[in-house]
């Protein structure tokens, strides 16, 4: 699967295998957890969970989760 930043500013860059991270943070600036989105699945690391601990998806399933809600 390709996945890409849509909108970033007008700069169009293509996401890799390695990934990017995302920090989430709730509305008190509580860290909730961690997602990576690479070129093949996503990672969520709630809490302060390391990457390789992480709960994955792939890019299909997570499409099809989706759908089926």
């Amino acid at each position: 699967m390709k996945v890409s930043i849509k909108d970033f500013g007008g700069v169009q860059l293509e996401v890799k295998q390695k990934g990017i991270e995302l920090g989430i943070k709730d509305n008190q600036n509580k860290q909730v957890g961690d997602l990576y989105v690479t070129s093949t699945k996503l990672i969520w690391c709630p809490g302060r969970v390391a990457r390789e601990n992480g709960k994955e998806i792939t890019w299909t399933e997570f499409s099809k989760f989706m759908e089926e809600r």
